[in-house]
């Protein structure tokens, strides 16, 4: 589900229970009302409140914390790549088709994931990237020092592609939204019937729906900001392509 979808379906649950709690104020009894009845519902709601702010709150730093990641991954391996092209321009013109592979790959990935043309992006895990690596990684082990300065560039490249093919995996392998949807359901229901009291109780003024039409925002937009945090290659809040196009530009020089 996308983090849109997530963020309307917050708000719609969430602002139907303050609707539904003001409509159970007409038929409830009256003692259901009274003060010692509401005394008791707001210890209740008091304690499920704090669960639910500390939950959201553990909720949007894990997506943060997952965004930071992986956008500092894919400046190291913008980095990585950047490095290896130098190395094998310094071994010498032996090199030239795995650097002409390596800017391709570079592109390829670009034109995938960060569209120039209104596109809709591909998935960052997508199979053609994993044979041109191992083709780079080959064609690097294949290659025949004559010296040691080129054995010491050679044993550089290697370590180099090797320290990328492991940032792509670790890319690869956290592409996926980390926050388990159960667990948003979860919060949404608790969220919900907070609201539900907070219709029971409040009077029916414009003033009451405003505040509450603008607290179910804040929560779906908190909603919204778990999702789309959690797909750092999707969305509206997408990892910046700059590195990328910063190392494709500088490859091959």
């Amino acid at each position: 589900m996308s983090s849109l979808a997530v963020g309307l379906a917050t708000f719609i649950c969430v602002f139907s229970g303050a609707l539904l709690g003001m409509l159970l104020r007409n038929v409830l009894p009256a003692d259901h009302l009274a003060d010692e009845s509401k005394e008791v519902v707001r210890l209740g709601i008091g304690l499920i409140a704090t669960m639910a702010a500390l939950v959201l709150g553990l909720l949007i730093a894990s997506a943060k914390s997952t965004f930071d990641t992986q956008n500092t991954e894919v400046k190291q391996a913008a980095a990585n790549v950047l490095l290896l092209d130098r190395t094998l321009a310094h071994y010498g013109p032996e090199t030239n088709e795995t650097r002409d592979i390596i800017r391709r790959a570079i592109a390829f990935r670009l034109a995938l994931t960060w569209p120039e043309d209104g596109t809709p992006a591909g998935r960052f895990d997508a199979p053609e990237g994993t044979p041109t690596m191992e083709s780079v990684e080959t064609g690097i082990r294949d290659l025949s020092p004559r010296n040691d300065g080129q054995r010491w560039l050679q044993s550089r490249a290697l370590q180099l592609i090797g320290d990328t093919e492991q940032t792509r995996w670790l890319l690869i392998g956290g592409a996926g939204n980390p926050i388990p949807m159960p667990f948003l359901v979860v919060l949404i229901f608790w969220v919900s019937f907070i609201f539900l009291t907070f219709g029971l109780f409040a009077p029916r003024n414009g003033t009451v729906i405003v505040v509450l039409i603008v607290a179910a925002l804040s929560i779906a937009a908190s909603a919204f900001l778990i999702v789309e945090l959690g797909t750092p290659f999707e969305g509206l809040m997408k990892i910046s392509s700059a590195p990328l196009r910063f190392t494709l530009s500088h490859l091959g020089q």
